[in-house]
């Protein structure tokens, strides 16, 4: 009997658009902006970009180094 692994923590993930949203801005700006390396972005197996829900938060609070411009 093998003992299942830990499931590593799952964090809300968004979509371009959703956070284009949030930023007022255009899905293609926020693809921009990660090509840019100014957010980070997850593949999904589909190829699609996700970015972490709480890195996004923090960008819109300011707390974080990173500079977004819009």
């Amino acid at each position: 009997m093998t003992t299942p692994r830990p499931r590593p923590e799952t964090e809300p993930l968004l979509t371009p658009s959703e956070v284009a949203t949030l930023f007022r801005v255009d899905p293609k700006t926020v693809t921009r902006w990660a090509k840019a390396g100014k957010l980070t972005s997850i593949r999904t197996l589909g190829g699609h970009r996700r970015y972490r829900e709480s890195e996004v938060r923090s960008l819109l609070e300011g707390n974080t180094h990173t500079t977004v411009e819009v």
